[in-house]
């Protein structure tokens, strides 16, 4: 058994009752069943539809995002999440360059590195190097007037945490803006790079070993080793390269707002929602929400 849900933005809440309901006849689901009103709904099907992605290409044409999901086990137990461009919208590492007058040559290198054409590694390494003498306090600087939350973030957070679930922030970033932001928004862990600093100022260098693809990947194995709970349990949720690891070894990989190159590697793919579509991915009301 299978559930398809429908999501529109929560800024738009655009998803037309007769898109649902001739969805559902094409494909014989079950009763249209809506988690939000305008926002999200779902039905359940027998079998998983052979036009699914020409489907979902005219549901984004439409500014809707469509998901599949095996209605068995959806609300999941472990939430493994990306911070850059996913918990905050932000590239940290772009917004140090900025101030330290790197900006446009870090952001290409970041694009890069995001989208795979670049090795994750190298790339840290060299973006690194041009920020060597920036003064640590520059760090608390960017925190404070440069980076924000994604929308929907802490109510992620608090819903599933209020169901049981287990959370950890997992970052190709740096511990610096994880451990601030592990703790706004609530999550039990944090793991990240770490910026090497002498006599107050950035060395140029990360310390080893560098935290990249396979981390994410180390980061599911010992989180649902340890709290003993299988992959199937893990929600996992990001945007570039680097994420892909965890995000198709995950019971629910979430490419969101992902670059082209990773969405097409992940089958659910929330380009229009904000945080709070994981929510109704996984079965979740509105009603339910933890705000």
């Amino acid at each position: 058994m299978f559930t398809a849900v429908l999501l529109a933005a929560p800024t738009r809440c655009n998803l037309d009752p007769a898109l649902v309901e001739s969805l559902r006849n094409a494909w014989g689901g079950g009763d249209a069943i809506w988690l939000s009103p305008d926002e999200a709904a779902e039905f359940t099907l027998t079998v998983m539809p052979e036009n699914f992605w020409e489907v979902w290409e005219t549901c984004q044409s439409m500014g809707v995002d469509l998901v599949i999901v095996p209605s068995e086990g959806r609300r999941k137990k472990i939430l493994l999440a990306d911070m850059d461009s996913t918990m905050i919208q932000q590239e940290c590492i772009n917004e140090l360059a900025d101030e330290a007058g790197v900006g446009a040559r870090v952001k290409d290198i970041t694009a890069r590195a995001m989208n795979g054409e670049l090795d994750f590694d190298g790339a840290l390494r060299e973006r690194v190097g041009l920020l060597k003498g920036l003064p640590e306090s520059v760090i608390g600087k960017v925190l404070a007037e440069r980076i924000t939350m994604m929308p929907g973030g802490k109510t992620l957070l608090a819903t599933m945490k209020a169901h049981g679930a287990y959370a950890a922030l997992v970052s190709g970033g740096f511990t610096a803006f994880t451990a601030r932001v592990a703790i706004e928004l609530g999550f039990d862990e944090n793991r990240a790079n770490t910026l090497l600093v002498v006599d107050g100022e950035l060395t140029g260098e990360v310390g080893l070993p560098i935290l990249g693809k396979q981390a994410k990947v180390d980061a599911l194995e010992e989180i649902t080793a340890r709290l003993n709970l299988g992959e199937a349990d893990v929600i996992a949720v990001g945007d570039g390269a680097n994420d892909l690891g965890m995000l198709t070894r995950a019971g629910m990989g979430v490419a969101l707002h992902a670059k082209t190159s990773v969405a097409a590697q992940c089958n659910v793919r929330i380009n229009f929602g904000d945080l709070t579509a994981l929510l109704f991915v996984q079965g979740y009301a509105k009603a339910d929400f933890v705000f």
